[in-house]
């Protein structure tokens, strides 16, 4: 049994039995391109959680009528990127294993290979639902094939062709997004045709992944590699709502870098965004 850490995202104080949900950080940022930070993002949503509400007048719906765990940040090794995917992929696949729903909050977008990993281990069908401003599709990038530039090929490494389906695609090299045309599904720019997969993944297991620079910077500038043309907030709240609907097995969000926006907006809205995830998938 996990025990509750000493401070908790508001709302997530159920134990870890009675829980359903089970949230955990992962701070890691050792392989960005640009501007470093997203390591702080889960110590920062834990703090700045308590400026919002449990209750969402969205989906009249309350925190505290659902049972959720919050595990506090994995304790992750500096300078050994494999070690850190390889524990991020051992804490994941234990909540898994005790029929509970992993959401790891990053940290950089490389994270995300960890729990994916461990969802594989357990649904050998996985199916993943991306939300991103970048494909992430590269094969290697500055010599490195651990990075959150290569995360999203990694995870073709595990679940192949036909699996893995992008939204919000704005940012790529063009090795990349040849690539990713003969591989996996990609929605450039929006969520035009988000309808239409959550139909065809209707009972298969999946994992989602929100890249939270999918939004716009005006919106969303605490980022650490900012792209304009972004979606609002409140299209991809519509977005998670449509796809909360499916078998989503275990998810993330990643890429909130506190210290860029010292206006605490970017985290606020990280915050808001967290809970309406949490009050939509809970089941």
């Amino acid at each position: 049994m996990l025990e509750r850490s000493f401070s908790n995202i508001l709302g997530c104080d159920k134990n870890y039995e009675e829980s359903r949900i089970v949230v955990f950080g992962a701070p890691f940022d050792g392989t960005v391109s640009y501007r470093p930070g997203a390591r702080f993002a889960s110590s920062a949503i834990r703090g700045e959680s308590y400026s919002i509400e449990t209750y969402s007048p969205y989906q009249d719906k309350d925190l505290e009528d659902i049972n959720v765990f919050d595990a506090g940040d994995l304790e992750l090794p500096f300078g050994n990127t494999a070690k850190v995917i390889d524990r991020i992929e051992e804490f994941a696949l234990g909540i898994l294993r005790d029929g509970k729903i992993p959401f790891m909050i990053g940290g950089e977008h490389l994270v995300t290979l960890g729990a994916v990993r461990a969802a594989a281990k357990k649904y050998s069908d996985l199916h993943i639902i991306h939300f991103d401003a970048h494909s992430d599709l590269r094969d290697e990038y500055l010599g490195e094939t651990l990075s959150h530039a290569t995360v999203i090929r990694r995870c073709w490494d595990l679940v192949g062709d036909g699996r893995i389906f992008q939204f919000g695609i704005r940012s790529g090299s063009r090795e990349e997004i040849n690539w990713g045309k003969e591989h996996v599904f990609t929605c450039f720019f929006n969520f035009s045709r988000l309808d239409d997969i959550v139909d065809y993944l209707r009972d298969r297991p999946v994992y989602l992944t929100v890249d939270l620079d999918v939004l716009d910077t005006s919106v969303f500038p605490g980022t650490g590699t900012p792209e304009a043309g972004g979606v609002s907030f409140n299209e991809l709240l519509d977005a998670v709502r449509k796809v909360s609907c499916l078998n989503i097995v275990a998810l993330d969000m990643t890429e909130l870098a506190p210290p860029l926006d010292p206006t605490g907006a970017s985290t606020s809205l990280a915050c808001k965004l967290l809970r309406e995830i949490l009050l939509y998938v809970y089941k």
